[in-house]
């Protein structure tokens, strides 16, 4: 089965206190191969981010209602859209789940007025890097980003994600 045979459904559809308990007691599954401790996994799936912000996260979901993945997600006043965390399914990787989800963030976020797309990652962590480069997302080393010694990596896309038009060639 392909990513297209998924459903995303907002958040604001969905119970947030029982979505957020269903994914964390999920996240050993959702955030396996991540560079990221359980610790960090839980600190990334704030309350805010299901209840006062959740209507720019998705979760993608099976045609059987499991869950394949799912986006958190926020744009700042200054119209940033910031990726807070992306996490799909080891079963459902490599088709296309995370992209439908990023697509759908960003669509919403241009939607409001953001001009750019911004997660942050870990030095090394190569399924981050991959995803931002196949979304065409700048990367960007940040030194001490989260705080001393913590190095992490800004990954940036000017939004729309949908490429310029190219004009016609005036000779044909």
């Amino acid at each position: 089965m392909t990513a297209g045979a998924l459903r995303l459904v907002g958040f604001e559809e969905l119970s947030a206190g029982a979505l957020r308990g269903r994914l964390l007691a999920r996240r050993t599954e959702f955030w396996a191969g991540s560079p990221l401790d359980d610790d960090a996994v839980a600190a990334l799936h704030d309350p805010v981010f299901f209840h006062q912000l959740g209507g720019f996260g998705a979760v993608a979901l099976t045609p059987d209602e499991e869950d394949a993945g799912y986006l958190l997600g926020v744009v700042s006043a200054d119209r940033l859209a910031v990726v807070q965390a992306v996490a799909v399914h080891p079963a459902w990787r490599g088709r296309g789940v995370a992209t439908r989800l990023l697509e759908r963030f960003a669509a919403l976020a241009a939607g409001v007025g953001a001009r750019a797309a911004q997660a942050v990652a870990l030095p090394g962590d190569t399924g981050a890097a991959a995803l931002a480069a196949h979304l065409g997302a700048s990367p960007a080393p940040s030194p001490g980003h989260a705080g001393p010694g913590a190095d992490r990596v800004v990954l940036t896309r000017r939004l729309p994600l949908a490429p310029p038009v190219q004009p016609a060639d005036p000779r044909s």
